[in-house]
């Protein structure tokens, strides 16, 4: 499991699935069927991204969102990756 709890943390996390897959944006893009430039924005935590283009780009790369109670501990405390 992967925790993000910010855009920010989320688009890092989008973006190292996609470079483990040897994709490029436009790649993911495509099979998300979004621009290159709306791959960016996501990769880059733009907090105005539309969750929509954030769960088409999840399911290209055959991840799913997971909503669960906030833990007690910091970010840091949990590293990376988990």
């Amino acid at each position: 499991m992967i925790l993000a709890r910010d855009s920010k943390q989320l688009g890092n996390q989008i973006r190292r699935a996609r470079r483990r897959l040897r994709w490029s944006q436009k790649q993911l893009g495509d099979k998300a069927g979004l621009r290159q430039e709306t791959i960016s924005l996501i990769e880059g935590g733009n907090p105005a991204t539309r969750i929509e283009n954030i769960l088409l780009v999840l399911s290209a790369l055959d991840l799913e969102l997971q909503v669960a109670p906030r833990s007690k501990g910091w970010v840091a405390d949990f590293g990376e990756d988990l």
